[in-house]
This record gives structure tokens, sequence and C-alpha cells, in this order.
């Protein structure tokens, strides 16, 4: 049977980001995607104004007419969570849900160059930190990665035993594979992934750097384009280092496309044009 993830994120009609990336980005690797909205965007809220309604009320009955029909996922990923209850209604559906097989990727949605986004609390913070707990694999930016850890931020000169240290402690709250993304180092950007492996998980890979060349500047989305990869490639067997290259290649690709047609920043990173770039293998 075809594998299936359950992406757990809001909908934005406009913008690039969220579910509008996750089903095309999942579905051209192999694996159908079936979205749990969270929340509805006209656009995301990078532009000027937006339309917005927010599903949690809905969620539950959603989630229910999945439970009759005896649904399983071999996926579940997540992505931006608008309040503390919707984290519980993501527990919720992760015990409901999920097999032994099932691939749990949790993208914690919080903030990012040191600050935590404006919906965000610290209530949030610590459903959050519970919530990695039922995750095989978590993809942090370093902003989530000091506050799941209670880190102090800076923003360049980390060292490998600083982030070694970060990435074992979220690991040993239970997921096996930890990348925190978007470690600046020069003229590069880094992805630090490490990954518990063996019997029992009990020895940990040597951990690598994976980096890529900046270019342009930030864009909508890019988060979105690389979890998304990152699951259907857990739930495909792909190797967790070569996932994290594949992903973090096909973003700055991604990002030079944008450039080369002057795609606007807040119209995110023109992926469709390249998608047949993205092997699965």
């Amino acid at each position: 049977m075809q594998k299936k993830i359950a992406v757990i994120n809001d909908i934005s009609g406009f913008g690039r980001c969220s579910i509008s990336v996750s089903l095309p980005v999942i579905s051209y690797l192999g694996v159908q995607c079936c979205p749990v909205p969270t929340s509805v965007f006209s656009n995301h809220t990078g532009y000027p104004h937006f339309f917005f309604d927010d599903y949690t009320d809905r969620m539950p009955e959603y989630i229910d007419n999945w439970k009759r029909l005896g649904l399983r996922f071999d996926g579940i990923a997540t992505g931006f969570l608008g309040s503390a209850r919707q984290i519980q209604i993501v527990k919720e559906f992760i015990h409901g849900f999920a097999g032994e097989e099932t691939q749990i990727v949790i993208d914690p949605v919080m903030g990012d160059n040191g600050k935590l986004y404006s919906t965000y609390n610290e209530e949030m913070c610590r459903e959050m930190k519970k919530l990695i707990t039922h995750a095989d694999i978590i993809t942090p930016n370093l902003t989530e990665c000091c506050r799941l850890t209670d880190t102090p931020y800076k923003d360049a000169g980390w060292k490998k035993k600083e982030l070694y240290r970060m990435a074992e402690t979220l690991s040993a709250q239970g997921p096996e594979k930890v990348v925190i993304t978007g470690i600046k180092q020069g003229e590069f950007i880094a992805n630090y992934v490490y990954e518990r492996a063996g019997e029992n998980q009990a020895f940990v890979r040597e951990p690598r750097w994976i980096r890529t060349h900046k270019v342009g500047t930030e864009r909508s989305g890019t988060g979105d384009v690389f979890a998304s990869i990152i699951a259907a490639d857990a739930v495909n067997g792909v190797a967790f280092d070569k996932s994290v290259k594949k992903a973090s290649g096909f973003v700055k690709k991604c990002i030079l496309k944008s450039i080369e047609l002057d795609i606007p920043k807040t119209d995110g990173v023109c992926f469709e044009e390249i998608l047949y770039q993205l092997k699965r293998n």
C-alpha cells in the first residue's frame, strides 16, 4: 500500500507556506499527504492584511471522523501550532493514530533570530517541550533549539561541543534524530545533524555538519519545504543525513530560482519550477 503522512498545520491560500507547500512536496516524493488543518489563512501574516479562521474547535470532530475510518499513518508531521490547546490535540492525535513504525516528525515552529513569534507564549513553550518527547525526528532552528534546552541564544560563534550538548539534551527526551537548522558560519548556513542508532538507539553516530553557501535573503515557507522532505524521506527509509543534505540543497535551489524569476520575498520560493529535481531516492 502507498504510504501516508498526516500533516498537522495551517492552510495558507497564498504565499507558499504550511500545508500549501507540504502537500505537493510530499506527494512528489511518492507519499500520500493527508492534511489536518489547524487554521485557514487567505495568505500568510507577512502581508499587510489577511483573512484568518481558527480551526481549533473543529479539529476534534474532524479527527474523530478519521478515527471512525480506522486510519493509521506511516508518518505524522507537525508544523505551526497556534495555541497550547492545539499542541494538546496533537499529542492526542499521535496517541490515537501512530503505530509502532510510524515516524513522528515535529517541526517546533516557535520563533527565529533569537525571538519567539508574536503568537507564542511561555505556556506554549512548556507544552512544546512536552510534545517533542513523542517525536522520532525534530527539526528546530537555532532559536527554537535554545528555547527548548533553556540555552542562551547567540547569533553566531557556536562551538561543536555546545551544539552537541543541546542536541544530546533534546534527543535524551525522546527524538532519535535531531537536526538544528539555520546556523550561521560566515558565508555558509549550516545544519547540525545528530542521530542515535544501534540496538535501543544506544549508539550516537558521529554528528555531521551539512553546509550550503548563503544565497539571497530569508523567505517564507523554506522551513516547510525542508521539513516536508525530511518527513517524506523518513517514511521512505532514506538515511537521515542524506535526507538533510537533499533538503538543504533543494531549498538553496528554490531560493536561487526565486531570485532568477524576481519572486517577491513574501511570495516564498517557487519550488514548483524545480520540483522535478527532487529525486525520489
